[in-house]
């Protein structure tokens, strides 16, 4: 009994070390644990131990700076609340039911913008969403990491190519067994990775909560194309599908301009600014029509080149509208293929209005929809040419 008072009096006199109150349990040991919103820190002690160990000056650091962002975020979490209760009072709703998409709804109706890009209209979000997460410790009361990795300043992006490889290793074991005795892998469930990517960088440093730099990334996408191209691939199937993302939430991202009527009563749409190299064209698609294509007032023999030809009907044909529509352009500047490919684009760009999303999502997978943004590089000093250098002679 002497003992287990002598115990609780070394606590009360540590309280400091603790950084909360302590409480005991028995004659074992205790525990402290501060659990906010973005970090989790616990500080162990030892009752019957009688010497002191000191706090190192990393963990205290850490400790102030936990403090300080746990205490913003209780305010901001304060300030988000009393603003949706505004938002619901304004819009007569109910504050305990109002929904982020209520509040979406309520600031759009409220504070109406022109501004094209979303990300730059206002918004009101939870701060979990506003502000990036933090890292929690990654080392002891006495400044010892946690992480193995830990000296080698991203722990958790290391760690994630340790685990790509080691799931690499088990395919390849697996294959060879496979091997040995006859099998061969099921075709019926091979990973389909069209209409998926891998995640980009940002996303991939939101989720390790560190930054990486671009030949990191590199070896990410490596790693993980390795382990995707094994044919045993699928047995890995839930761990690959971590760092997919589909490509067809960015297709319904962009807002497809609806029709106009023009005096005939026929359907147009016209894209402005379609830019090749040096060429600007307008393209306007007109809907329905007999094939006709007219280029600066000339029919499609403006272009000699069969070849350039040819990346005009392509959105065309690939879209199954060849002969159903009727295209006018006006271009200028530029050559014959840069010509084509602005006017390519814009064809393409202007058919999303008459065809369906599933057709949208398969001209964009074949890079109908992507602006093509190449010039020609430009001479050096001191080379033949953009990459040509002169002839080196010895004498």
């Amino acid at each position: 009994m002497a003992l287990r008072v002598f115990g609780l009096n070394i606590i009360k006199t540590n309280r400091t070390l603790l950084h909360n109150a302590v409480k005991t349990n028995g004659a074992s040991n205790s525990q402290v644990a501060m659990a906010p919103y973005a970090t989790q820190v616990t500080v162990q002690a030892t009752p019957a131990a009688v010497q002191k160990q000191k706090v190192s000056k990393a963990m205290k650091a850490y400790l102030e700076r936990a403090n300080e962002h746990d205490e913003f975020m209780k305010t901001q979490h304060l300030e988000f609340q009393i603003g949706k209760r505004h938002l619901a009072n304004m819009m007569g709703a109910d504050a305990e039911t109002f929904t982020q998409q209520d509040i979406d709804e309520a600031i759009a109706y409220l504070f109406p913008s022109g501004l094209f890009d979303k990300s730059a209209r206002p918004a009101m979000r939870t701060p979990e969403e506003v502000f990036p997460a933090r890292k929690a410790a990654e080392f002891d009361e006495t400044g010892r990491p946690f992480h193995s990795m830990f000296y080698t300043g991203k722990p958790n992006f290391f760690q994630l190519l340790h685990d790509i490889v080691k799931e690499t290793h088990k395919l390849y074991d697996l294959e060879e067994r496979m091997l040995r005795r006859g099998n061969k892998p099921d075709e019926n469930q091979k990973i389909e990775t069209a209409g998926f990517q891998l995640l980009p960088k940002e996303q991939l440093e939101r989720m390790l909560v560190e930054h990486i730099a671009d030949i990191e990334y590199l070896n990410f996408t490596n790693t993980m194309e390795r382990l995707i191209s094994s044919p045993y691939a699928y047995k890995s199937k839930a761990f690959i599908e971590r760092f997919l993302k589909p490509l067809i939430d960015q297709s319904k991202q962009l807002e497809v301009p609806k029709p106009k009527i023009d005096g005939d009563g026929r359907q147009y749409i016209t894209t402005y600014e379609c830019l090749r190299k040096t060429a600007r064209a307008d393209v306007t698609v007109r809907l329905p029509g007999t094939g006709k294509i007219t280029i600066n007032g000339h029919d499609i023999s403006y272009f000699t080149d069969e070849q350039n030809k040819e990346q005009l009907l392509f959105p065309l044909s690939f879209s199954s509208m060849l002969g159903k529509v009727d295209v006018e352009a006006n271009v200028e500047g530029g050559g014959p293929s840069g010509q084509s490919g602005a006017i390519r684009w814009g064809i393409a760009m202007s058919l999303r209005s008459f065809v369906d999303q599933e057709m949208i999502e398969s001209m964009r997978l074949a890079g109908l929809l992507t602006r093509d943004y190449r010039r020609r590089e430009r001479k050096k000093f001191g080379q033949e040419g953009a990459r040509r250098k002169y002839t080196w002679k010895k004498r």
